[in-house]
């Protein structure tokens, strides 16, 4: 299958080219603390000299608890994201839940990410396509690999052939996820790039009760195969503080994850591609 290649400012995404990383924290929590990690990422991307791609969340619509913070909002959630693009001069990508979000949030983001859960949400896959932007589809936790293509077919349908697919897990059991490498591979022969996402894949559904739990520490580990098997990209979520982070801390990187992750996988990449 003919591997094609999806452009956004100046960054070239394929599984035939080197790494790209996107990444941010789980939610914005406050535009301070969202504007030091979008810096603090962007410097460890610039230091590793590898591509980089700002991640947001303004609203976390599938929180486990009635209660939990859910973020900003679409209106404050864009204008902190709008402000991080500027000031970094970076490309940006953010989840859209519902169809008519997507124009709004294609006003600011390059990539628009439809959650693993809505994955087969044919209203929202189509209203994200029709914006032209970059749409990065999770795959669901209960979805095969193969099945991908149903969803690749319905954003062709709009003519947005600029499409890119994230692998997270799968279910396996109550309360825990598995990454089968090999829905990598069979993505990959869906002909557009693949990007594993390391930490929610090692993220246990519900283990807190009323929270997802999570094993930060096995992300490089998922991470390293991902890349030998040759991927476009690695997703991750990262932190100054995990332990006090407000959604998904258990399994956010601290900075200095993140830059082991950059430096462990870019060195596989290089020798998987051979660049």
């Amino acid at each position: 299958m003919e591997q094609k290649a999806v452009s956004l400012q100046g960054i070239n995404i394929s599984n035939e080219l080197p790494l790209v990383y996107v990444g941010g924290p789980c939610i914005i929590e406050s535009e301070a603390g969202y504007m030091e990690t979008a810096r603090a990422l962007k410097k460890i991307a610039d230091d590793h000299g590898v591509p980089f791609i700002l991640k947001a969340s303004f609203d976390k619509a599938n929180r486990s608890a009635v209660d939990a913070y859910r973020g900003p909002g679409l209106d404050e959630g864009l204008r902190i994201l709008a402000a991080a693009k500027s000031e970094l001069r970076i490309p940006a990508l953010v989840d859209v839940h519902e169809p008519w979000q997507a124009a709004r949030c294609a006003a600011v983001a390059d990539v628009l990410q439809v959650p693993a859960f809505l994955c087969r949400q044919t209203d929202l896959l189509l209203a994200c396509a029709e914006t032209g932007r970059v749409v990065n589809v999770k795959k669901g936790q209960f979805l095969a690999p193969q099945s991908m293509e149903n969803v690749i077919r319905k954003i062709e349908s709009t003519g947005n052939r600029s499409i890119l697919l994230t692998e997270r897990g799968s279910c396996f059991g109550y309360g825990d996820l598995v990454v089968d490498m090999r829905a990598l591979h069979i993505m990959k022969q869906l002909g557009y790039p693949v990007i594993f996402d390391a930490t929610h894949s090692v993220q246990k559904p519900g283990a807190l009760g009323n929270a997802t739990g999570g094993d930060r520490t096995l992300a490089p580990v998922l991470a390293r195969a991902a890349a030998a098997v040759g991927v476009a990209g690695i997703f991750f979520e990262a932190h100054p503080l995990p332990e006090s982070a407000l959604s998904d801390g258990p399994n956010s990187l601290t900075y200095g994850g993140v830059a082991e992750i950059m430096l462990q996988t870019a060195r596989i990449d290089k020798m998987q591609k051979n660049y």
